[in-house]
Formats: structure tokens, sequence, C-alpha cells
């Protein structure tokens, strides 16, 4: 029977995630609009965002399928573009790691930038949550963006071009992940590893598909590691 605890918690991750439907609605919307004018039909646009559900990849790879990319490029860059929900499973590993097979497995399907960011400072900020508070968080967590995001990418998919470009849907995506890290630069090293992150994805911006931005999060764990790692041995 699930706790008080637990649906205290379930609530909590629920209204953590409510802000986010003001970003994911409209980024979701503009995903449909352009996977319609890059000439996939419903089935396809819907197919891909249940089953990818993965806005930066599911972006990548419409943008290279209007390049006419060869098939095994579009998947890789995709799975480039979306590699750091590795790391985000890496990071949450240690707090939600023993949890049964299929919750980790629904938990990874649903992960979202969004959730991962509010409930890793959750787990952060109160380690005595028992594994299946921790699991509750989470799933409230997702409980608005994932409906949003397949909802609304129908909404686009549906609209098409009749959404006016002055609207400029496109700058959510910006605006998101500001609002998404700016919360988690506690220390020394977060803000190192951030301005390495941006320099180094700079430099190599002119790489193609995101491959630049994969190096620079590995620049910056890098960097961030190194840092902890010499304020430890003090």
């Amino acid at each position: 029977m699930t706790s008080t605890t637990e649906k205290s918690l379930f609530l909590q991750g629920f209204w953590s995630g409510v802000p986010f439907f003001f970003v994911a609605a409209p980024f979701s919307v503009l995903f449909g609009v352009l996977a319609a004018e890059a000439g996939l039909n419903l089935a396809e646009i819907m197919g891909m965002t249940v089953l990818v559900i993965a806005g930066s990849a599911q972006f990548t790879a419409v943008q290279l399928m209007t390049e006419n990319a060869p098939v095994w490029l579009i998947i890789a860059a995709s799975l480039a573009v979306n590699l750091r929900m590795a790391m985000y499973s890496a990071s949450l590993q240690p707090y939600l790691g023993a949890a049964p097979m299929w919750q980790r497995s629904l938990m990874a399907y649903t992960m979202f930038d969004q959730s991962y960011a509010v409930s890793i400072l959750k787990f952060e900020d109160e380690p005595d949550l028992s594994l299946s508070d921790k699991v509750a968080f989470f799933t409230g967590s997702v409980m608005v963006i994932v409906p949003t995001w397949i909802s609304f990418s129908f909404v686009g998919a549906v609209a098409g071009t009749a959404i006016p470009e002055n609207w400029a849907l496109d700058f959510v995506m910006p605006v998101l992940f500001l609002g998404l890290v700016g919360p988690m630069l506690k220390t020394f090293a977060h803000l190192a590893a951030a301005l390495t992150s941006i320099i180094v994805a700079l430099f190599f911006g002119f790489l193609p598909s995101g491959t630049g931005l994969l190096i620079a999060a590995f620049a910056a764990m890098a960097v961030g590691a190194e840092i902890e790692r010499r304020r430890d041995a003090k």
C-alpha cells in the first residue's frame, strides 16, 4: 500500500514539474510543426514522439532527414545528442539504482532534462529519503511533461504551417536550459564545469550534429571532477 509519505513526495514531484509545462508545450508544438514540414506523416511523427521521447534527439533526426543524410548518420547523431541521458542515469544511480528493474526501466523511458534536474536537487538536499519516496518523487515529476510532450507534438503535427512564424517558439529551449542549470551551480566545481562546457562547445561548434556538445560535456565533467578531487584531498 502506498504510504502517506510517498503520496506527499509524489505530489511534491508533480508540482515541481508543473512549471515546465509552459516550456515543454511550445517546444513540442515546434517539433510537430517541423516534422510535418519535413514530410513526415502523422503516424510517423507520433511514432517517433512516443518511441524516442527525447526532444533534442528528435529535432536532430528531423533536421538531418531534411538534409537527406544517410540513416546511419541520423541514428548516430541522435544517439550522440541524447547521450547526456546516460550521464544523468549515472548520477541518479546512487539514489535509484536499488529500485526494481521495471521501475528503473520506466524512469529511464520517461526521463527528461527537467525531471532529472528537479529530482537530483531533491535527492541531494534530502539524502535521508527512502528509496520508495525517491521513486515517488521522480514519478510525480514526469506526470506533467510526458503527456505534454506527446499531446502537443500531436497539436503541432496537425496544425503544421498554420502556426505563424512570428510566434518564435524556438526561443523556449535556451530559456529552459538556463532555468535548469542556474539552480544547480552551487559550488566552484559546478561553475568551473559550466564555464568549461561553454568554452569547449564554442570552440568545437564547427563539428557536425552536436558532436561538439558531447565533447564539451565530457570536458566539463572532467574539470568538475578534478576540482572536487583536489578539494577532497585537502
